[in-house]
């Protein structure tokens, strides 16, 4: 993480895709022209999260490279998709590989929070060269079922507030079991992230449609593991950030993983659950420090790469 000038705070742009929506990009860029060589970092968030979640993190990590964090279809401030049976993980894969080629992103780190770290696996296992790091946060190869019921429940189903601090106490009644030691400004930060001003009161920051594809696909197709998707991982740095409350990423599933991955670097957030938040002194230099081997291990590899062929 360089000591220079402040990192570049971040601009919108809206990137078009295939079928004519238009997804919300924010592009954190480094201070320096001689930093955009360097491996940029991807953020991609939660089910019914927006790339508010990385605020904190990007401009941090932005201090010595591009970082770009996306807005899925249908939160933040992406296109609503017409039809709800596009909220589906294909659909996000093809999103998520188009606004990588619009961009002309080569290979990359990748930070995916929950859904976000689903999609990395699976584009880890259809473009594997794209993956030159990935940080896991609070995903892994098998989702628990307990948290998968807990997130079912509440997704499109939270009551509309009449104010933000309103907003704060309602999540605080939602999820103090997962966040016990959450401050009552950290409670109302949550709020604005999970609510929008919208014609004069507040609207949730995704469409709460989305609940219906997913309550569908699970009825249908129980959350499958995805070990072989994490095994396409195997060449490169992994990450995993757990919330020590979490009910979706079990101390089981990341003992195997770090089986699977012996190189694996894991960050347990105490007191947090899913998802822990991307902020903190500690957390956000262990991150950068990843980054960091990432981008030596990608030079590395390219320098053997080149020496084979000669």
């Amino acid at each position: 993480m360089s000591s220079g000038s402040a990192p570049d705070r971040g601009k919108s742009i809206f990137v078009p895709i295939p079928d004519a929506l238009r997804l919300h990009v924010r592009v954190y860029d480094p201070p320096s022209a001689r930093d955009f060589p360097r491996l940029p970092v991807i953020c991609l968030p939660g089910l019914t999260r927006t790339v508010a979640d990385f605020e904190s993190l990007a401009p941090a990590l932005a201090s010595t490279r591009r970082v770009i964090a996306i807005d899925s279809r249908g939160r933040g401030q992406s296109d609503y998709d017409q039809n709800p049976e596009n909220y589906n993980l294909a659909v996000e894969l093809a999103d998520l590989v188009s606004v990588l080629g619009a961009l002309a992103i080569g290979p990359a780190v990748f930070i995916g929070s929950s859904r976000g770290g689903i999609l990395t696996l699976l584009l880890a296992v259809a473009h594997p060269v794209a993956v030159a790091g990935a940080v896991l946060h609070d995903i892994g190869p098998v989702i628990e079922p307990v948290g998968l019921a807990r997130i079912k429940g509440y997704v499109g189903k939270l009551p509309r507030p009449g104010s933000f601090a309103e907003g704060a106490d309602i999540l605080r009644r939602q999820f103090q079991i997962q966040f016990p030691k959450f401050t009552d400004e950290q409670w109302l930060a949550a709020a604005r992230r999970a609510w929008k001003v919208e014609h004069g009161v507040l609207a949730p920051t995704y469409d709460v449609r989305i609940a219906q594809s997913f309550a569908k696909a699970e009825h249908e197709h129980p959350a499958p593991t995805l070990w072989k998707e994490f095994d396409a991982l195997a060449h490169v740095p992994v990450l995993v950030i757990r919330g020590a409350n979490s009910d979706i990423l079990s101390v089981t599933t990341v003992a195997t993983m770090h089986v699977r991955h012996p190189g694996l670097e894991l960050i347990e957030v105490a007191d947090q659950g899913h998802v822990p938040l991307l902020e903190g002194a500690e957390v956000v230099s262990h991150i950068g420090r990843f980054v960091e081997r990432c981008e030596q291990h990608h030079t590395d590899i390219s320098t053997s790469n080149q020496l084979l062929l000669k």
